[in-house]
C-alpha cells in the first residue's frame, strides 16, 4: 500500500486541537512531506506518523521559542523544539520504514560453487598419500 499523506483533520487530532488553521496546517503538511522525501523517496507506508510529527512540531512552536514567561508562569522548551526539521529519530524511522538500514548479510559464495571436495579422495574416503609422522606407512 503506498504512502497516504495525512490531512489537516489528522494533524488536528494528532495535536488534540478542537480548531486548527486549515491553510497553515495544509502548508506545513506539504512542507513536512517534502522534507521527509529528502531522506526517502517515494515515502513508504507508515511515513504519515513522521510527517505528522514534523508538521506538529512546526505548528505548535513555529518561532522555535525556547523560554517564555507570561505573568507568574514560565516555560522552558528544549532547544530545537520548533520549526520545520527532521530529527535523527525521524530520519531513522523513515529509513527503517523503507527497508533501509539495520543489519544485513552478504553471501560471498558464487552461485556456481560446488560443495564437493576439491582435493583427490580415494574410494575409501582417504587421501592417497599421508605425510610422514602421522602413523601411516
Amino acid at each position: 500500500m503506498p504512502f497516504t499523506a495525512p490531512t489537516v483533520e489528522d494533524l488536528g487530532l494528532y495535536l488534540d486541537l478542537a480548531e486548527i488553521d486549515g491553510n497553515r496546517a495544509d502548508l506545513l503538511l506539504r512542507m513536512a512531506t517534502s522534507l521527509c522525501q529528502t531522506v526517502v523517496k517515494p515515502l513508504p507506508e507508515g511515513a504519515d506518523a513522521v510527517v505528522l510529527s514534523v508538521a506538529g512540531r512546526a505548528y505548535t512552536n513555529p518561532q522555535q521559542v525556547s523560554y517564555e514567561t507570561i505573568g507568574p508562569m514560565s516555560v522552558q522548551r528544549p532547544t530545537g523544539s520548533g520549526g520545520l526539521y527532521l530529527t535523527k529519530a525521524d530520519k531513522s524511522a523513515l529509513k527503517s520504514l523503507a527497508g533501509r538500514g539495520g543489519a544485513f548479510t552478504v553471501d560471498p559464495t558464487p552461485g556456481t560453487a560446488d560443495p564437493s571436495p576439491t582435493w583427490p579422495v580415494d574410494d575409501a574416503g582417504f587421501a592417497d598419500e599421508f605425510e610422514p609422522g602421522w602413523g601411516y606407512s
